[in-house]
């Protein structure tokens, strides 16, 4: 019995390395069309949601038969618990991802991407999430924390486009429309970090069974 779990563990951290690519996938995708209009990338973000919709389904599954036939122990309980939510956090970053491609049509020929801080946010967000599924795959607090410091970096960027954007609005270097959809992208990257940020919180929990992320 105790065999048959450790190969579904496994098979949970392989899972959740799949989703968190399309994660990353997704992202990449939706800030290169920032700068490029080629169609074909809008399609390809919304098309990693759906697969990311479809893999959050299936590890539900995964995880309510470990809960159910495996009877965990208190820790291995932590572990599966802490995938459950970890995949709805993963999901909300699939929408977010197709929420900015889909702005992005309107901006990618502003030429406001040029003057702002976004790619940056857009790796800052790339790495917190790439960083928490790893931190889950390796059973590892130390990466965990790493990716919730990270989010200081985020609110920290999310500062300076405001700032970036306001200088613009004070120069008439970008119309009205395309400062405002800037602004919503921004906002939809630091909620991805948010996210991450949640599900390196889940992460600590499942390893130390404690709500408490402070050191």
């Amino acid at each position: 019995m105790r065999d048959r779990y450790e190969e579904q563990l496994v098979q949970l951290n392989t899972e959740l390395l799949k989703m968190g690519t399309l994660c990353e996938s997704a992202i990449s995708c939706a800030v290169k069309y920032l700068t490029d209009d080629d169609p074909k990338l809008r399609e390809n973000v919304i098309e990693t949601e759906h697969q990311i919709d479809r893999m959050e389904r299936s590890i539900e599954s995964l995880c309510m038969k470990l809960l159910i036939h495996q009877q965990p122990v208190a820790s291995d309980f932590r572990v599966v618990t802490s995938a459950l939510k970890m995949i709805s956090d993963m999901e909300r970053i699939g929408d977010q991802a197709e929420d900015i491609s889909e702005i992005a049509e309107y901006v990618n020929s502003s030429g406001l991407c040029s003057e702002v801080s976004i790619k940056e946010m857009a790796k800052t967000a790339v790495l917190m999430v790439m960083n928490s599924i790893d931190s889950f795959v390796r059973n590892d607090e130390n990466i965990a924390r790493d990716v919730i410091d990270l989010d200081d970096t985020m609110d920290l960027l999310f500062a300076d486009v405001k700032k970036q954007v306001t200088e613009a609005v004070r120069t008439g270097s970008a119309d009205a429309e395309s400062i405002v959809d800037m602004l919503m992208i921004a906002k939809y990257f630091e909620r991805i970090g948010d996210h991450a940020e949640n599900i390196a919180e889940w992460v600590i929990f499942a390893i130390t069974g404690s709500h408490d992320n402070k050191q």
